[in-house]
Parts: structure tokens; C-alpha cells; sequence
């Protein structure tokens, strides 16, 4: 690959980068608390921009979501930045080992996790548990 095709492929991908992340909320404080709250299923995405494995669960997820709209209309979905909040309360009261681990929750229960797997038919599976909960 020549240098100006190096250079234009890393613009695209930077570019297109927002509009991968561009499905669900981004986390602040107290966010994930206020959705279930108010009755909401969630589904959170620990990541970090950097991690290989946060990359391929995030395109896979946005996927899924694409290809299934009751996705994003039943459940709120959330990115949580590990590099930011991995000292979070979030992280301590959900007992998240690592980056590269989704959850699904409703009230105060936990319907799922995964962690470091970026198997389409297990984060699917997980979608799904989420959407079962969310249209009970």
C-alpha cells in the first residue's frame, strides 16, 4: 500500500468512526441508573477506542441493530469508555473485570454478560434476552 492510500484509508475510517458509535448514548453519571429507573431495559458496551476486541463487538452490535430495529427502539443502549470510568461506581456495583464486556439489565436484575467474546450468535443471543425483557 502506497503512503497516499495508507493516508486516505485512515482518513475514512476516522471519518466513519462517529457514525459507527452513533447508535445508543454515551455514558455520564448516573445514566445507567436513571434508564432503569425509569423502567427501561439496557444494554451497556464497556470499550475502550483502542481495543481490537471493543471494536469487533461494537461493529457486530451495530449490525444486529440494523438488521433488527426493535433493537434500538426497545432497548438504550450505552457506550461506557473504560479509559474514563473504570474506577466508575458502575464498574464496582456491576463487577466488570474488564474492558470488552457488554451487560444487559432490567431493574435490578442482570439478564446477561458477555465478556471478550465477539461471537455474533452470542451477542445476538444477548441482544435478544434484552428485547424479551424490554417487550415483556
Amino acid at each position: 500500500m502506497d503512503r497516499r492510500t495508507f493516508i486516505l484509508s485512515s482518513a475514512a475510517l476516522l471519518a466513519a468512526g462517529p457514525a459507527l458509535a452513533a447508535n445508543g448514548k454515551t455514558y455520564k453519571k448516573g445514566l445507567v441508573e436513571s434508564e432503569l429507573a425509569a423502567g427501561k431495559t439496557v444494554f451497556v458496551e464497556f470499550y475502550t477506542d483502542w481495543c481490537s476486541t471493543c471494536r469487533a463487538q461494537g461493529t457486530k452490535i451495530r449490525k444486529l441493530m440494523a438488521e433488527n430495529p426493535a433493537y434500538e427502539a426497545n432497548i438504550s443502549f450505552i457506550k461506557v469508555d473504560w479509559d474514563q470510568h473504570a474506577g466508575s461506581q458502575l464498574v464496582k456495583k456491576l463487577n466488570i473485570p474488564r474492558r470488552s464486556t457488554l451487560v444487559a439489565l432490567k431493574g435490578d436484575q442482570e439478564l446477561g454478560r458477555i465478556v471478550a467474546s465477539t461471537n455474533s450468535d452470542k451477542i445476538r443471543a444477548l441482544m435478544d434476552a434484552a428485547l424479551a425483557a424490554a417487550t415483556a
